[in-house]
């Protein structure tokens, strides 16, 4: 199955302004084994980028994870707020890239074969916690209707991972996505806003066209051991602040990618070259 990588940088720019970009290196080592073991068990994987994001992973040296490197992203600042949609670029490649196909997170790794049909396929359920998933009254909008004959009752979706079979509806729920990120006043919260366009319409708008979709992940075993996916989500603001937790987790993707991929395992030191330059 056809899939895909998303990195957008305009949200980086926008909250650091004049800064060189850079990303996380536990990120970095996450998304080689996402990228590696759905290329190994899956298919076909490429990234979906914009012009510094792809001269940012060409400095890092791991371009040969994909098999190719779309740098064609654009996200108009002056229509989408980075800051507030800080994902937003997901839906925009979403919406250029043609279904049947599958977007997955960087920050989430699959370690086994999927079987693929027409139900639509998300990475987990999420309860609607208000603080998270508000009343629809709470948006400040500007010329926006939303879409008649939603069940605002319906659990959220999660697209860390997410497999679209129909193009018809790919191109309803992005469209849908887009919109409301371009109709919202600027400066609002930034969770709220990006989760209802990514995560919360997509699930109601799939239940209005009587679209069939099921998960990855049972929404109530989340933060139980997994065998078959890794999703970094928390965890990474945890490696962060916890320097211990952040170099026993870089030396665990070391040794899956040397015992899993060998041939890749150049790439390696390309991290370390770059990171240890960066720290100099």
């Amino acid at each position: 199955m056809r899939a895909f990588h998303i990195f957008c940088s305009a949200p980086f720019f926008a909250k650091n302004k004049g800064r060189e970009l850079t990303i996380d290196e536990t990120e970095i080592y996450c998304t080689v084994l996402s990228a590696l073991n759905w290329r190994e068990k899956n298919g076909s994987i490429i990234m979906i980028t914009d012009k510094k994001g792809e001269e940012l992973f060409r400095k890092i040296g791991i371009t040969d994870i994909w098999d190719d490197i779309d740098s064609s992203l654009e996200v108009d600042g002056d229509e989408i707020d980075p800051i507030m949609f800080w994902a937003g670029g997901k839906l925009v490649a979403l919406q250029k890239f043609t279904a049947p196909c599958v977007m997955i997170d960087t920050d989430f790794i699959v370690w086994d074969r999927l079987d693929f049909g027409d139900e639509l396929i998300a990475a987990h359920e999420e309860y609607l916690n208000p603080s998270i998933y508000p009343d629809i009254d709470s948006f400040d909008m500007e010329d926006y209707t939303f879409p008649d004959g939603l069940d605002y009752t319906v659990n959220a979706l999660n697209t860390a991972f997410l497999y679209m079979p129909d193009e018809d509806f790919k191109q309803y729920y992005t469209s849908q996505a887009i919109t409301f990120m371009k109709r919202a006043k600027k400066g609002g919260d930034y969770l709220t806003y990006m989760v209802f366009a990514e995560q919360r319409l997509l699930p109601m708008l799939a239940k209005k066209c009587g679209i069939e979709y099921k998960t990855l992940l049972d929404k109530d075993e989340l933060f139980m051991p997994q065998n078959s996916y890794t999703h970094l989500w928390g965890a990474k603001q945890a490696m962060r602040d916890d320097k211990t937790e952040k170099e026993r987790f870089i030396t665990s993707c070391k040794e899956r990618i040397i015992k899993s991929f060998p041939g890749y395992s150049y790439i390696i030191s390309r991290i370390e070259d770059y990171y240890s330059k960066k720290s100099d």
